[in-house]
């Protein structure tokens, strides 16, 4: 990155942190179309094509579903905002007149209509509402409990949610609900705030939010603790996962709470530590992060993880899957044995790692010709793709694998 962009990402922030995000808006779609010198303006575009880099749905730069907001060719005005709704801050609106064209296979959904569905009705369970607060902050949540209730504890999935999304947006797009039917198990989602974030994205790329004991990660891991105090949880089977923002914060879960979650699942998402402020969230995103750099001081604990990346995928880079397995990876010498099959209309690579015990701890599936979406989702939710393998299952079934003696294995 040359110093005009990286000028300009500083003044974004500035612009940001004082409120004033349309204007942060305007400086990063400039910035990102190759205002001014082209030079290297952007984030790493070899992968998007002759359509051009994709930019953020707000000024705090969060990887937002490609679906949402994308760069138009240089001929295209760009609105005025001073003109508009959007000049009072009003983001929402922006990104629907700048929302490209559907594409096959991917569900279109908007956060307003995402508002409207309706929990998953193919789930016989009890899907409830509830609210967290700590320290930290207060969380509203969608927690699922199974209708078949198997003797003993249950395992419990820790869902977190896209860019826009809401939780009952992602439970009907994942469908984990009715994958967790199967198996007993309890589904919490916890919600991210407008007043967080505009978008409702996780503040994955936040110094701040990715420490033990602070902001997001203890709000997520203090709800994690008030739901298995109030049911029957196994507190060797709660796992972590999420897409885009959601996965890139389940990431930073399983390293600064590896105590509390035994496996984490990062779907189109990035490592932890990828990205400290908003400029380097664009500079990881486009696939130039340093995951391997340590942003945080708490101590590494090796966590199993599984990861879905589309090699298409042109709002995180795919480099970014490798980067989370790389991470994961550091003090684990394991060695990967890699398949290739293919499963609903979509081939796939899967490199599984294994420890000397011969246990899976690791697996890294790369979808080929997919998207920024969940592999195998269901239109009835936003941001799915319904081809491919089925990431909800495939993350199910890994998690479902893990033990408290395969973790002790390899810490």
């Amino acid at each position: 990155m040359n110093e005009i962009f990286m000028r300009s990402m500083a003044a974004a922030a500035r612009l940001t942190k004082s409120g004033r995000l349309a204007d942060a808006t305007v400086l990063i779609q400039s910035v990102l179309r190759g205002g001014g010198e082209r030079g290297d303006t952007t984030p790493s575009n070899e992968w998007q094509g002759a359509k051009g880099p994709l930019i953020e749905a707000t000024a705090i730069g969060l990887a937002c579903p490609d679906n949402t907001l994308t760069a138009r060719p240089a001929k295209t005005r760009v609105p005025d905002m001073a003109a508009t709704d959007a000049g009072k801050g009003d983001l929402k609106r922006l990104l629907e007149k700048l929302a490209p064209p559907a594409k096959p296979g991917i569900s279109q959904l908007r956060r307003n209509d995402a508002e409207r569905l309706p929990p998953p009705t193919d789930a016989p369970g009890d899907f409830i509402s509830g609210s967290y607060s700590n320290a930290a902050g207060s969380r509203a949540y969608k927690l699922y409990i199974p209708a078949k209730r198997k003797p003993g504890p249950r395992p419990l999935i820790v869902m977190l949610h896209g860019c826009t999304q809401t939780p009952d947006d992602f439970a009907a797009g994942t469908r984990m609900n009715v994958c967790a039917e199967e198996h007993g198990c309890f589904v919490l989602y916890p919600e991210q705030t407008s007043s967080a974030n505009p978008s409702k994205c996780w503040n994955w790329f936040n110094s701040a939010e990715q420490q033990r004991g602070r902001g997001e990660p203890s709000i997520i891991a203090g709800l994690t603790l008030e739901v298995m105090k109030n049911h029957p949880i196994d507190p060797r089977r709660v796992f972590c996962a999420g897409l885009s923002a959601g996965g890139a914060a389940a990431a930073v879960l399983g390293e600064t709470y590896a105590d509390l979650y035994a496996a984490v699942g990062v779907h189109s998402g990035l490592a932890c530590g990828a990205a400290r402020d908003m400029p380097t969230a664009f500079k990881a995103m486009g696939g130039h992060g340093q995951a391997t750099s340590r942003a945080h001081a708490h101590k590494f604990q090796f966590v199993p993880t599984i990861v879905f990346h589309g090699d298409r995928d042109r709002t995180v880079h795919p480099r970014n899957g490798t980067e989370v397995i790389a991470r994961s990876n550091r003090s684990a010498d394991l060695q990967p044995v890699t398949e290739s099959g293919a499963t609903n209309g979509r081939s796939f690579t899967r490199s599984v790692h294994r420890n000397t015990q011969g246990n899976t701890v690791l697996e890294d599936w790369v979808v080929h010709g997919a998207g920024h979406a969940w592999s195998g989702g269901s239109q009835s939710g936003s941001f799915a793709d319904t081809r491919g393998p089925d990431a909800s299952r495939e993350m199910l079934r890994f998690f479902l694998a893990q033990s408290s003696k395969s973790r002790k294995q390899n810490k």
